[in-house]
């Protein structure tokens, strides 16, 4: 379960605000480079989301399973993450 971090939160209401900006842009028919200038920097920053909350699991989540000894749940959580890193990469 992704922790509710008050940053995170931060973090994601300022990129609904870019969101939300680049939809203005459109609707202006503003120039395409700076359309897709303010779009990479939605990704970016959802990236650096993206990272905080992968680091967050393996901190709580993993390192859970990892004390509990649970030889089942270790190797689910080892399978979950081999698969969302197989999905990152394609």
């Amino acid at each position: 379960m992704a922790q509710k971090d008050p940053k995170l939160i931060s973090r994601l209401s300022r990129i609904e605000g870019q969101v939300r900006g680049v939809a203005r842009m459109v609707e202006e028919e503003r120039y395409c480079i700076d359309v897709l200038d303010q779009i990479q920097a939605i990704k970016a920053a959802l990236k650096k989301v993206e990272e905080q909350i992968l680091k967050d699991h393996s901190a709580h989540c993993v390192a859970h399973v990892i004390r509990s000894g649970d030889a089942a749940d270790q190797k689910k959580k080892f399978d979950e993450l081999v698969e969302l890193f197989a999905r990152y990469s394609r």
